[in-house]
């Protein structure tokens, strides 16, 4: 199979990029600074693009069969004005971009798995979420909405699409868990704001096998969520990862804290969490490798 990644290489990007080529792929990757790319990745064909300025290159579709959108201005980080302004539009006209280079072809790939996020159901409480649940209001639910409808672009184009509203991926290198090692490892992590609010979450492993199972299977289409079966709270991921790194893990982050770091409207949406559950990939058939959080800790930190 030839993929063509864009984001591929973030930390979703380049884990999905191994998995591919580990299996035998050839991967065409997008990238702003090609010769970085390049250096971080050499077995990915390289190929630049400004993703907010301008159509992907037409020659880098040659002889694609799938496509796999990560691309997206990163949300952990102070929300300013301008930083909004990079984050949605990174997502909705980079996504448009693509969708319309892809639109355009003679020869169409034959599937496009697209990013979103589970921000789009906002602050839940204890109320089990799926993908049949209403999207909410807010900023990081609004930027979901709008990728998934440039996404939904590509559709009068026959081309399939599966849209993976995605969790906090785990991975040691990067994310929710990159940020947590630090404290934890000094002893000094705990729940952020109470810890009673659920983060649903997904081993990076998981992650990717599930966008090889999207694009592989043509019985899957339209949005899945792509966290594991069993949501935790904060303060269950918090005990879980002091008891993998034997640590204590009972020094609580006041909200206020949060707020401090991050910023006040960052610092809302992580207050709130959200129950997630992947209801479609279970019913279509995937079965996931990592369906427990403490297991999956162990497996992505057993290394040390």
């Amino acid at each position: 199979m030839k993929v063509l990644v864009t984001g591929a290489s973030g930390m979703i990007g380049s884990a999905l990029c191994d998995a591919l080529l580990a299996r035998g792929d050839s991967v065409i990757g997008l990238t702003r600074d090609e010769q970085r790319a390049r250096g971080s990745n050499p077995g990915v064909v390289w190929h630049t693009w400004q993703p907010t300025l301008e159509r992907p290159p037409a020659e880098a579709f040659d002889g694609v069969d799938g496509v796999v959108n990560l691309l997206g201005e990163g949300l952990g980080q102070r929300w300013t004005d301008e930083t909004k302004r990079r984050i949605m539009e990174s997502r909705r006209t980079g996504t448009h971009n693509l969708v319309q280079a892809i639109a355009g072809l003679k020869s169409r790939p034959a599937v496009l798995v697209s990013q979103s996020a589970v921000g789009i159901y906002g602050d839940r409480g204890d109320a089990i979420v799926d993908e049949s649940s209403d999207a909410s209001e807010g900023f990081d639910a609004d930027v979901a909405r709008e990728w998934e409808s440039a996404a939904r672009e590509v559709e009068p184009s026959g081309v399939r699409l599966a849209i993976l509203r995605t969790g906090h991926v785990l991975d040691p290198r990067g994310g929710l868990l990159g940020r947590m090692l630090t404290p934890f490892k000094l002893g000094v992590g705990g729940p952020i704001a109470g810890g009673d609010q659920y983060m649903p979450w997904i081993h990076v492993d998981d992650e990717v096998a599930l966008i090889v199972w999207a694009l592989d299977n043509e019985s899957v289409s339209g949005v899945l969520n792509a966290t594991a079966p069993n949501p935790v709270t904060n303060r269950e991921l918090s005990q879980a990862l002091g008891h993998t790194l034997h640590r204590p893990a009972v020094l609580p982050v006041p909200g206020f804290a949060v707020d401090a770091m991050v910023g006040r409207e960052l610092g809302e949406v992580l207050r709130g969490g959200q129950r997630v559950v992947p209801r479609r990939a279970l019913d279509l058939g995937y079965k996931f490798r990592h369906p427990e959080v403490g297991e999956a800790l162990e497996d992505l930190l057993s290394d040390g």
